[in-house]
């Protein structure tokens, strides 16, 4: 959520930047500055009113105090419907306030000067490039690899629950675990702290992110408690501290977590889904940080960096982009995406994100940090992929496959393997 003294001063840039990232009816910033106002005339008179009512008590203490009862009763007689009306406006406040926040919850943050404008993939502006786009004509697919070992089976998975839902058999079920058990290792070497969250949240909880009211037919929902499936454990990790006043002195905090998600993707069909490609079901290692808005850019860059060394650390090519304005998100005001390549496709897959929401999710969530002079100012948020598991698997099997048909195991997963290849036979 944008802050409503920044629509108010600058609501032309906050119209554009809703123009860049493709939102088509920015006339909902006039709609919130006008609700705005009708807010804080309400509360001008509300405070009015109860100043007035405040005199008059008053008064009436000193008419009783000098035995003035009559003229006494007659006024409090007065302050009773005056009583109603103070209520009858409060309530209206509270309507006006209500209406005034879901107008602010429709505006998408505002893009950072640095991000790229533009309105298609094409648009996004590579930053970096790591290892060779192999096109080796004899590569397979991983959907064929795996399936003619049975080490991930689709149908079975139809048949338990639905598409987007495989069961990991065997050896790929080891190599995901091994997956996030050093992606949370290296964590810690980091200096994160890991977190194990619930993995279901409450509708404030979703409000706090960002996935309400932007994502809702992206999430799984169980109806009965009210709860949403967790689309990622940036939800419940960064709304950790939800409602709270830290201390400066403890930013920045970094925190990860391992959890399944869950995300519909409706409309979703075709090649590009295919196989791991996209899942409604899938693992994924998340990177939190909380920090100083004056430090927050300096930390996206440093998580860029970690996540960029992770891929790295897995001996896989892949690039980064910064993300144009139109391809970067409704809470996000600058991001970056790593791909990997996956030579059996001959395409890039993305698997991290990383993310800098500046205020707009602490301020939705009331995240806050205490200075020692007693100031007290909204933490900025950031988060980042560290990593997701499908397409690193798919990526993995692809560029590690060997022309016998084993795969490779990465060097730094094969004491948590306990092998240094999977075998075809």
């Amino acid at each position: 959520m944008l802050d409503i003294q920044r629509l108010r001063e600058f609501p032309d840039s906050v119209k554009q930047g809703m123009l860049a990232k493709g939102e088509s009816d920015p006339s909902v910033v006039d709609k919130a500055i006008e609700a705005d106002e009708s807010w804080r005339h309400a509360v001008a008179e509300l405070d009015s009113k109860r100043a007035e009512a405040n005199k008059q008590a008053k008064e009436i203490g000193q008419l009783m105090a000098q035995g003035k009862k009559e003229e006494a009763e007659a006024m409090i007689a007065k302050t009773g419907e005056a009583k109603e009306a103070l209520k009858s406006l409060e309530e209206g406040i509270s309507s006006l306030k209500e209406a005034r926040d879901n107008l602010l919850l429709r505006i998408p943050n505002v893009p950072h000067e640095s991000v790229p404008v533009g309105k298609t993939p094409e648009d996004n502006q590579p930053v970096h490039h790591h290892g060779d786009a192999d096109t080796d004509p004899w590569r397979k697919p991983h959907w064929e690899i795996v399936e003619e070992h049975g080490w991930i089976d689709f149908k079975r998975g139809v048949k338990v629950t639905g598409a987007g839902f495989p069961f990991y058999v065997g050896p790929i079920a080891k190599l995901q675990r091994a997956l996030i058990q050093y992606f949370l290792d290296t964590a810690a070497d980091a200096g994160f702290t890991e977190i194990q969250p619930p993995f279901v949240v409450n509708e404030d909880s979703a409000r706090g992110t960002g996935q309400i009211p932007d994502k809702e037919d992206m999430m799984y929902v169980v109806p009965r408690d009210e709860f949403f499936a967790i689309p990622t454990a940036e939800v419940p990790v960064t709304n950790f501290h939800r409602d709270e006043v830290l201390s400066t002195a403890e930013l920045p905090i970094k925190y990860c977590a391992y959890t399944p998600c869950w995300r519909r993707e409706a409309g979703s069909y075709g090649k590009e889904v295919r196989g791991l490609n996209r899942l409604h079901q899938f693992d994924k290692v998340e990177l939190v940080y909380m920090v100083k808005p004056s430090d927050s850019y300096e930390a996206l860059e440093e998580l860029r960096s970690y996540v960029e060394s992770l891929i790295e650390a897995l001996g896989l090519s892949y690039r980064t982009l910064l993300m144009c304005t139109a391809d970067m998100g409704f809470t996000q005001s600058k991001k970056y995406d790593m791909e990997v390549w996956s030579p059996g496709q001959q395409r890039w897959l993305e698997v991290s994100s990383c993310s800098n929401f500046e205020d707009f999710q602490a301020r939705r969530m009331m995240i806050r940090a205490k200075d020692d002079d007693g100031s007290i100012e909204l933490v900025h948020t950031l988060n980042g992929s560290g990593l997701a598991l499908p397409r690193i698997v798919a990526a993995i099997v692809e560029q590690y496959q060997q022309p016998n048909g084993d795969i490779l195991v990465p060097s730094v997963l094969q004491s948590y393997m306990r092998t240094d290849s999977l075998t075809a036979s």
